[in-house]
């Protein structure tokens, strides 16, 4: 009976902290982001575009206290993300799919915008994911 033993490799600690500190500055910067846009839509709903045959149709005012809610969110588990802590991670994953969400529901207001970011959360969840639980 032969035994194999697995080794790690030496770069894959140093690469998987690196990804998750980047995901983490990503997230607290698109988190900064989400909170302005927020703040710019319950302050001035004018600021949006107006799209009547969009059959997802928020009330800008509510629709920027959600954004300002997962800001604020994406923000804290960001903080979570530079301390390694592992709940900080699988949160993450959940706050970062939301925001998906959300900017796509947004999309017809902010298309750009919005599709930029939806790129931006797909690569937090990949970053995060792809670490290893130690």
């Amino acid at each position: 009976m032969t035994t194999t033993t697995h080794h790690r490799s030496q770069t894959a600690e140093p690469a998987a902290v690196g990804l998750v500190t980047f995901a983490g500055v990503l997230l607290f910067i698109a988190g900064i982001l989400d909170l302005f846009r927020g703040i710019m839509a319950i302050a001035e709903d004018d600021v949006y575009v107006s799209t009547p045959n969009y059959i997802f149709k928020f009330d800008l005012t509510s629709w920027g206290w959600i954004q300002l809610a997962l800001g604020v969110i994406a923000i804290a588990v960001s903080v979570g993300l530079f301390s390694r802590a592992l709940w900080a991670r699988v949160v993450g994953v959940g706050i970062a799919g939301l925001l998906i969400i959300a900017n796509f529901l947004s999309i017809p207001y902010y298309p750009v915008w919005s599709l930029t970011l939806i790129a931006l959360y797909a690569f937090v969840i990949w970053a995060l994911c792809v670490v290893r639980k130690e």
